[in-house]
């Protein structure tokens, strides 16, 4: 009998180990990740409307006095449209500005030859490459605006021009439907022929600046 129950509980003694290693064991478990929160990238899809503003830089030339700085403030608004595929946006871009860029010289003038330039549009195709928010591109398209050429005494002229413009700038997606740009534009209105209203028989009077300029845009 005494063999028997020696028999018995040496089985159990050992069977006990045997079952607790079938058992699972908590530190043993995977750990299973959880998974990431989807953050859709930014869509510049879209109408936009804003408004920009800045500085401008630039040159103007009479035939009778050489070329001279002009230069000068611009603000207006600004209304476009942008088609985004994969991560290039594409975009039609106009704006329409006052402008006070103007400039003088004496150089072959006495009382001083003055151009100016009172208003200021351009309508541009744009091309972006987009990371996410953030948003470079290039621009370039046409521009339209006047150019007045006087000297005290004449009749001096005023004239609305066609011209071009070419740049490139950056505009940043903000909180909600908002985005802000820095800008830069080259542009060219080309010439008028002023004559004898500016002095002289031959007398032509042309128009280049350099914009620098800021803007602030809500999409729709």
């Amino acid at each position: 009998m005494k063999r028997l129950l020696f028999a018995t509980l040496s089985l159990a003694i050992l069977a006990v180990p045997a079952g607790a290693a079938d058992l699972p064991r908590r530190y043993d478990q995977p750990v299973v990740p959880k998974a990431p929160i989807y953050s859709p990238a930014y869509n510049w899809t879209g109408f936009y409307l804003g408004l920009n503003g800045g500085g401008a830089w630039g040159r103007s030339e009479w035939d009778t006095t050489g070329d001279f700085k002009v230069s000068g403030g611009l603000i207006g608004g600004t209304a476009g449209y942008n088609w985004q595929t994969g991560a290039f946006v594409l975009g039609l871009e106009s704006d329409l500005d006052w402008s006070g860029i103007s400039g003088s010289t004496n150089a072959f003038c006495t009382f001083g030859c003055k151009t100016s330039n009172s208003w200021l549009a351009t309508v541009r195709g744009r091309v972006g490459y987009s990371y996410d928010r953030f948003l470079p591109y290039l621009t370039a398209g046409l521009a339209v605006g006047d150019i007045s050429a006087k000297t005290p005494g004449l009749a001096g002229l005023s004239e609305t021009n066609l011209g071009w413009t070419v740049g490139g700038g950056v505009e940043v997606a903000l909180m909600g439907n908002w985005s802000a740009k820095l800008e830069y534009l080259y542009v060219d209105l080309g010439e008028i022929k002023c004559g004898l209203a500016c002095g002289a028989a031959a007398n032509d009077v042309t128009f280049t600046s350099h914009l620098f300029r800021g803007g602030i845009n809500y999409r729709f």
